[in-house]
């Protein structure tokens, strides 16, 4: 039990009075520990395909909730542990089927070139730091101080009154297309390399990728990214001969340097976005043919997931959620390093010209608007098949459950059944009683028994 708090008894009396406890908690179980699950009004009827006979009929109103309780599917740990964790197990799989193999990637990718690349974003003014010298020892910062790994000042500018917020807010708006301007380059520098024009090397090679963003704790975006050489039809095909991580390496090099991106006038100052000059790349290899001993998929796979769940929340101290009025940050507790960066963002975001990146409605991402996880087509599978295959396989768990059998995902047992449903939107969260016995129901950490092929 993970429950801390008293029981709400009145709530927990009036649950037990209906007659619906056995029933209520499976319909809790089912939510796997989601403490804001989405409640829906409606009906649902099964039908069979070739007679017409109504198979089953269900309304909101049968269920002991009296709604129909899904997950809320948040990916940020700070608003859902349990859905946050799923989503995080999904991306592990995403990025390991891209690695190695699995979820109809074939296996022999984990043969194909691939690189784990981080790009950083670039200074906009001196930041409190853990400053490290040729032999791996921790410096003072440029303000004296050497300070722990956990000081509350690191990544906060040394002059908060000569920092560049504006283009600290402006680079995060601008990251994604960056990155997308990034990705063209980087296809023509591989192609140079191999002696090929663009149009030529769409026949010889493919280049395929899976990025994560991460907050830096000045608040700025930069990317870890997967990075592959594929056949001309992705994972599916081998490489061709010239294909090898040193090319790869050198031409994310060259891409990088050359990727640059116009950006808007403010105030009579233009701003342009380039990555920083930070830039890691390490071959991956495999723990197979290794020992374990180099960058192995399992950990670019885990680390990458890491952060898929994570916001600005987690690395400055910012909102997980969206501000609404800016009068609100005078009630919260936040940096004032993120404060500063939200003000800049709602200024800005007040500016005709600046209206399409929306900067109010993305200030407590501190500007950033584009997606977290994002790859290209034949990485490898996707987020939405995980998320059908585990679907089906809980589908197939609950009919094995009336059947006594063991549960198989593979079968399709639906496929003659039509089935008609409306729902509605009726609410989200629980009751005091329901979440209590939600909490009562969910299990300690790592002991969930996910199935690991969903």
């Amino acid at each position: 039990m993970t429950a801390t708090t008293a029981p709400p008894l009145a709530d927990l009396v009036s649950i037990a009075q209906l007659g619906t406890m056995p029933a209520l908690l499976r319909q809790l179980q089912g939510l796997g520990g989601c403490t804001h699950p989405v409640r829906l009004d409606g009906h649902r009827t099964e039908i069979h395909g070739g007679t017409g006979e109504v198979l089953h009929h269900l309304t909101s109103a049968d269920l002991p909730a009296g709604h129909l309780l899904i997950r809320c599917g948040n990916r940020r740990a700070t608003r859902c542990p349990a859905c946050a964790e799923t989503y995080r197990r999904d991306t592990y799989h995403l990025i390991t089927a891209g690695l190695r193999g699995g979820k109809g990637t074939p296996d022999h990718v984990a043969t194909h070139p691939r690189v784990f690349a981080t790009f950083t974003a670039p200074s906009f003014g001196p930041v409190h730091n853990r400053p490290t010298g040729p032999a791996g020892q921790i410096r003072p910062c440029r303000c004296g101080v050497l300070h722990g790994e956990d000081a509350a000042e690191l990544g906060t500018p040394l002059d908060p009154d000569t920092y560049d917020y504006r283009g600290a807010v402006l680079w995060n708006a601008h990251a994604g297309v960056l990155w997308r301007r990034f990705s063209i380059y980087l296809r023509r520098e591989v192609a140079k390399r191999a002696g090929l024009t663009q149009r030529a090397f769409r026949d010889h090679a493919r280049v395929s990728f899976a990025k994560v963003a991460e907050y830096q704790r000045r608040g700025l975006v930069h990317f870890h990214a997967v990075i592959r050489l594929d056949g001309p039809d992705g994972g599916t095909t081998p490489p061709p001969g010239w294909a090898t991580p040193d090319l790869l390496a050198d031409a994310i090099r060259a891409a990088t340097t050359g990727a640059r991106i116009p950006g808007p006038t403010v105030d009579g100052r233009a701003y342009a976005f380039a990555f920083g000059r930070q830039l890691d790349i390490r071959t991956i290899r495999s723990a197979d043919f290794d020992g374990g001993t180099d960058l192995t998929e399992r950990a670019v796979a885990a680390y990458i997931a890491k952060y898929a769940t994570k916001g600005a929340e987690t690395a400055t101290g910012t909102l997980d959620r969206p501000v609404r009025l800016i009068g609100e940050l005078a009630h919260l507790d936040l940096s004032d390093h993120a404060r500063r960066m939200i003000r800049t963002c709602w200024d800005l975001g007040a500016r005709p010209d600046l209206q399409d990146l929306r900067l109010r409605a993305w200030a407590h991402m501190l500007g950033f608007r584009g997606h977290f996880s994002t790859k290209t087509r034949r990485y490898s599978t996707t987020l939405g098949a995980l998320r059908d295959a585990r679907a089906a396989w809980r589908r197939a768990q609950a009919l094995a459950a009336h059947a006594g059998t063991r549960p198989d995902p593979v079968e399709d047992q639906e496929e003659t059944t039509l089935v008609l449903a409306h729902w509605a939107f009726a609410g989200i969260g629980l009751t005091p009683g329901e979440t209590w016995l939600a909490q009562a129901l969910t299990p300690a950490p790592g002991t969930e028994g996910e199935p690991t092929h969903a």
